[in-house]
């Protein structure tokens, strides 16, 4: 407030600097001598007991007076105290057992507190407090060393450094063995007409050992070849050919092979997907390749899950390979011989007329394709020999004609349990030089998985 008029100058009073901070702390303020502390209630608190580092309390000079502004007087300002000396240095206290190995911080040394004063000591004839060598420290963790009223506190919990942990080296994982490779190439294996029996193929290449129990790769440098028809008649023709170009990629990988050949089923597909309802010249009148697709167990699920990369994929595969001597294809059928002299100019011409995207010429090669029995009668050995002189190799390997029709036996599409064929294996027939891999699963046959050469 303003000085008025006909009012007496305001006298200032000091304000108090020690509210609620502890004797020893407290400055003289000019005019205000200092006042002895009250004896605490608590004699565990201590505030009257100034601690060992801090020395007698300095008298600061009176600073001078500074002359009254005409209007707002300002109170006189101190100057700047004494800057404290340096506390006498302090006798290191007793060494006391600490519960690790490791030597306490600094930060963390403490004395032991003194006994509780009998009655209040002023600060300026208290005397320095110093530690008690016979008295324990506080943190060394045996209670019953503590002074009465003392609680300790997160200060004397013991520092645990990185040292003092238990380190626990953990190996990790060990990998997974790789397949031997060998020096050479690996066992060779022929797979039957699939017809999109996805689980059955798996069950089958598992029990061979080329696959393991998620339906990965597992046979190392083997080879193995699909003779074709993946899809229609059975529930996943399109998963059957995804596993495939799987599995290809993984043996590779593993420095073995997994190889198709082009059945008359990815004629047909490829056909149905390209050109539908366009009428063709069949021979036999007019017909398209959707309604032989569908004539021939085409499944909509799987045209619909067809994609580009499938129909890439079916278009490159071979007709014929030569593999340890066996002549490979998918058909038990001459037709072969029409579209080269060689292995190569067969492929390449197969290969041509579906890259020319004729459908007469994609029917022409589907229909070819689609013979049958031409091993099977008595002029099959020399069939067989036809195509073995051409193209080299002492036995043929195919699928396409399931194995009951071959033996004369009834099935039906439907797999009842009465009409199931007996099939247990590969049919080898023409005197010997011939053997058929189509085990008859649309059939409730058996999906078949050997190795070649057979076994005598």
């Amino acid at each position: 407030m303003t000085q008025g008029a006909g009012q007496d100058p305001v006298e200032r009073t000091a304000t108090l600097r020690d509210f609620r901070v502890p004797p020893y702390a407290r400055v003289p303020v000019q005019g205000n001598p200092a006042e002895p502390p009250a004896a605490p209630a608590d004699p565990t608190l201590h505030l009257g007991t100034r601690p060992a580092a801090y020395p007698e309390p300095v008298t600061f000079p009176e600073p001078p007076a500074r002359p009254e502004q005409p209007t707002h007087p300002e109170p006189a300002r101190y100057s700047e105290p004494a800057t404290y000396s340096e506390p006498p240095a302090r006798p290191e206290p007793a060494a006391y057992p600490e519960p690790t190995p490791h030597p306490e911080p600094a930060a963390y040394r403490e004395t032991a507190a003194p006994a509780a004063p009998a009655a209040a000591v002023h600060p300026a004839t208290s005397p320095v407090v110093t530690a008690h060598a016979a008295a324990p420290h506080p943190g060394s963790g045996y209670p019953g060393d503590f002074p009465d009223g003392y609680t300790p506190t997160e200060r004397d919990l013991p520092v645990i450094q990185r040292g003092d942990t238990l380190q626990v080296p953990v190996a990790p994982a060990a990998a997974p063995a790789p397949a031997p490779t060998g020096d050479g190439p690996g066992p060779l294996f022929v797979v039957g007409d699939v017809h999109g029996y996805l689980d059955e193929l798996v069950a089958a290449l598992r029990a061979q050992g080329l696959v393991d129990e998620n339906g990965g790769w597992a046979a190392g440098n083997a080879r193995l070849w699909f003779l074709g028809d993946f899809t229609d008649r059975g529930p996943d023709g399109i998963g059957v050919i995804d596993l495939v170009m799987r599995l290809s990629a993984e043996a590779a990988a593993a420095g073995g092979y997994c190889k198709a050949l082009m059945g008359n089923h990815e004629l047909l597909l490829i056909g149905a997907k390209r050109f539908g309802d366009t009428p063709v010249n069949s021979g036999a009148g007019t017909a398209t390749f959707q309604a032989a697709w569908l004539l021939n167990g085409g499944q909509k699920h799987d045209m619909d899950r067809l994609q580009d990369v499938h129909l890439q994929w079916m278009s490159r595969l071979d007709a014929v390979v030569s593999e340890d001597d066996h002549l490979l294809l998918h058909s038990d059928t001459t037709a072969y011989l029409e579209y080269g002299e060689t292995i190569e100019d067969v492929n390449e011409t197969v290969h041509e007329i579906i890259r020319r995207n004729d459908a007469d010429e994609v029917w022409d090669l589907f229909r070819k394709f689609t013979k049958r029995f031409a091993f099977r009668d008595e002029g099959g050995p020399q069939a067989v020999q036809e195509l073995l002189g051409t193209y080299g190799g002492s036995r043929i390997v195919h699928g396409h004609s399931p194995i009951p029709y071959l033996l004369g036996q009834v099935g039906t599409e439907d797999g009842e349990e009465d009409s199931r064929p007996a099939v247990e294996g590969p049919h080898v027939y023409a005197d010997g030089l011939a053997i058929a891999m189509d085990g008859g699963v649309t059939m409730a046959g058996k999906l078949l998985v050997v190795q070649l050469p057979l076994a005598d």
